[in-house]
């Protein structure tokens, strides 16, 4: 069985964490404990997290030359993560995100400064292709610039791989970049916000996935926190229940159920199939601290399947592969 071929485009950002009773309130300051320096950024995460999974990763992205850029690129060598278009620049700094995790619940909010991520481009992009022509996924967001991102989708699927938006964080997009996207993964207020509606609107994720349809996208894949996902198509409607886990910290569960979904897929799984298992990974992932160490390896997903007396995907036991 073939290793499944990856290229992920995106962000990479060092994450500043710190642990609150809750989340403070518009000009209020809380008393906070547990503060650590992790990796961060979508993409890096994403990256990592597939390759934990077996898959042959290359990243696309923009760090800087600095003690945070250097931490990343050590973390590539360690994941076996190609880095030959990781490129580093002195114009801008290594991005960085700032969050804060409720400790009773998990639940997080988060703030980004993007630093070098801003300067990915499109004509990055157009350097990438020995990555991309491998690929059979090409996976991006929305921490670096929209015109990266679409050139991304767009030399992916020229070179015929599935191509994977996960519009995080949301902002408002042309058609001409919904239209290729073969499977967007937005969660319910993203998905909202993609197609002109306020974030706090009430109305059928259903109703919303099939306006993104509408406006161009294959596939909508939408996250519903502790509740699963929803498979929407332009002829079906699926909803997959979500696995009951201890949730520790939420902080990493979409960039996990998004590198489980693109494994998945690009090993040769449906896309129910990828969203079944999509939605393993990420309740793996709530049940521990931290991204990086959430993102459950190989060995470890195959267990949980066994502990719940479940098959796991023929694929995933197969040989070769990140460990």
């Amino acid at each position: 069985m073939s290793i499944p071929r990856i290229t992920v485009v995106g962000s990479y950002a060092t994450g500043l964490t710190m642990k609150v009773k809750r989340l403070p309130s518009t000009g209020e300051t809380v008393l906070a404990s547990g503060y650590r320096v992790d990796y961060g950024g979508k993409g890096s995460n994403q990256a990592v997290g597939c390759a934990r999974l077996g898959a042959e990763v290359a990243f696309v992205a923009r760090i800087g030359k600095d003690a945070f850029g250097e931490m990343a690129l050590r973390l590539y060598r360690e994941e076996g993560i190609d880095i030959a278009f990781v490129q580093q620049t002195a114009e801008h700094p290594t991005g960085v995100g700032f969050i804060l995790v409720e400790a009773d619940t998990g639940n997080n909010c988060i703030a980004l400064d993007p630093g070098a991520n801003e300067l990915l481009s499109a004509a990055d992009i157009a350097q990438c292709d020995p990555a991309l022509k491998t690929a059979a996924v090409v996976l991006t967001q929305l921490e670096i610039p929209v015109a990266a991102a679409e050139a991304a989708l767009s030399r992916g699927r020229a070179q015929g791989a599935t191509t994977i938006l996960n519009p995080a964080p949301v902002r408002p997009l042309p058609a001409s970049v919904l239209q290729l996207v073969d499977v967007l993964t937005p969660n319910q207020t993203e998905a909202k916000v993609l197609t002109g509606r306020s974030p706090d609107a009430v109305v059928d994720p259903e109703k919303v996935a099939r306006d993104l349809i509408l406006a161009g996208v294959k596939q909508v894949v939408m996250t519903l926190g502790e509740e699963g996902a929803l498979i929407v198509t332009a002829s079906s409607s699926r909803y997959v229940p979500a696995m009951k886990m201890s949730a520790v910290d939420t902080t990493g569960a979409g960039d996990a159920f998004n590198a489980g979904l693109a494994t998945a897929l690009a090993s040769g799984e449906s896309l129910d199939s990828a969203v079944e298992f999509a939605v393993v990974i990420g309740g793996l992932a709530v049940t521990k601290e931290g991204v990086i160490p959430s993102l459950p390896k190989r060995e470890d997903v195959a267990q949980f399947y066994r502990q719940c007396s479940l098959k796991p995907p023929d694929w995933l036991l197969a040989s070769g592969g990140a460990q």
